[in-house]
């Protein structure tokens, strides 16, 4: 199955910026569709940023349409997601996703069967 592996999680003040990285160990379909979401503590596992790989269109949650941007690197299977303009409620741990049927490109957690360790964001005021 799909291994991932995020890194690039810290701490930042408000304002400040941080990019995330997942790589996976293997494209699994070729509907295959990757892409992030985040839980703070005590809270619902949410949507932030999703990419389909075949045709490279993304989506992004409300919260953070115009601050973040997910891209992908064909060749290595891997996706990043550029933080910027961070806030405190951007706290979180950020977890990478992986699906086998990326046509649906569903901002839910039950659209994808793969998942990564999760990465610390902390943005502080």
């Amino acid at each position: 199955q799909v291994q991932l592996v995020e890194s690039g999680g810290g701490s930042v003040q408000a304002g400040g910026s941080l990019r995330l990285s997942c790589v996976a160990s293997e494209r699994t379909s070729n509907d295959f569709g990757m892409g992030w979401f985040r839980q703070a503590p005590g809270k619902e596992r949410e949507f932030v940023a999703t990419i389909s790989w075949s045709t490279g269109k993304t989506h992004y949650a409300d919260s953070v349409e115009g601050r973040f941007a997910i891209s992908r690197e064909n060749a290595k299977t891997t996706v990043h997601l550029q933080m910027t303009s961070l806030k405190p409620e951007d706290t979180a741990v950020y977890y990478c996703a992986a699906t086998n049927y990326g046509a649906l490109l569903l901002p839910i957690t039950t659209a994808y069967e793969y998942w990564g360790q999760g990465t610390q964001v902390s943005v502080s005021s």
